[in-house]
């Protein structure tokens, strides 16, 4: 008996030859196993190639785009070339852990057709794969379409996307030079509910060459975002006044204390009852070095919380 394709796994590569073998491993040790893996090469100098082809397994399939144009490109390359009723995403990087298909199959079988993504929790690791943390977000399911048009807490890898999302809103919009996935979630949760499976279902690799360590890009994309979406942001002035807010507290991040200061300031005249915008700006005053400090008292406090609470907490 024949069964249709249920699970098509995207993993778009540049140059990371020396985890793609990890990535493609994690999928094929799956306890489900009606999947494909379409692996898109997006131009890499390295031998990514060489380590794909070694694989000897009918489901996978390799794609090579003759230049590199960015990941979003490469992403909806595997989309289009896809036959599975479910898009599952994984950067070349990162890891699935083996429960994730099943789990989440079974879950969106289960669901009505209006629950288009199943999300779940997942594990922060170093580039050598050592366990750094449990990420315990999404916290929230349903329509979270606010939240999410707020801020992007969803893990790229822990996600399972029923096809018919991408054929309601359209592909990765390869103009972004970064956050292209928080674009896609903002768009599909406009329309879908997000179901939540509140354990750690992949693991994502935390180190410098990921594009999230490029601040620079971040602001940039980051206002191309306002920009994308200003019809919803207007009518919603705080989680509008949140984004010129994040941008502002970059740019001071960056030792750009004036221009950081602007942005911060027009976050106060969409919404101005928000202390900590107030606490920033009479920070930033006294240099960046004094800015950054204080950032990392926060982040320390901040994390010293979350440990407590996460030591405290049981996964359900």
């Amino acid at each position: 008996m024949v069964t249709s394709l249920k699970v098509s796994v995207i993993i778009p590569v540049y140059n990371q030859a020396q985890f793609i073998d990890k990535a493609i491993e994690s999928v094929l040790k799956q306890s489900y196993q009606n999947f494909e893996i379409i692996v898109v090469n997006d131009g890499s100098t390295d031998n990514t190639e060489a380590i794909v082809k070694g694989f000897i397994d009918f489901r996978i399939r390799y794609i090579c785009h003759s230049d590199n144009r960015g990941i979003s490109a490469a992403r909806n390359t595997g989309i289009r070339a896809s036959r599975g009723e479910y898009i599952a995403l994984l950067d070349a990087d990162d890891e699935f852990l083996p429960e994730k298909l099943d789990m989440q199959v079974k879950l969106l079988q289960s669901e009505p057709s209006d629950v288009g993504v199943v999300c779940a929790w997942s594990f922060n690791m170093d580039k050598d794969g050592n366990y750094i943390s449990k990420r315990y977000l999404p916290r929230k399911e349903g329509y979270i379409f606010e939240g999410l048009l707020s801020t992007n807490y969803m893990s790229v890898p822990a996600l399972l996307i029923r096809r018919e999302c991408f054929e309601k809103v359209g592909l990765f919009d390869s103009s972004l030079d970064g956050q292209e996935d928080w674009d896609m979630w903002i768009r599909i949760a406009k329309y879908y509910k997000f179901s939540l499976i509140k354990i750690p279902l992949a693991k994502r690799r935390i180190h410098p060459n990921r594009i999230s360590y490029h601040l620079e890009k971040k602001v940039i994309t980051a206002r191309r975002i306002i920009k994308k979406h200003i019809n919803e942001l207007k009518i919603r002035r705080n989680i509008h006044s949140k984004h010129y807010f994040y941008i502002g507290r970059r740019y001071c991040y960056m030792g750009k204390m004036g221009i950081g200061r602007r942005y911060i300031c027009k976050a106060i005249s969409f919404y101005p009852f928000y202390i900590y915008y107030y606490i920033l700006i009479f920070v930033s005053l006294f240099g960046s070095k004094c800015f950054l400090c204080f950032l990392n008292v926060i982040r320390f406090l901040k994390n010293k919380t979350l440990k407590f609470i996460n030591k405290n907490r049981k996964f359900i």
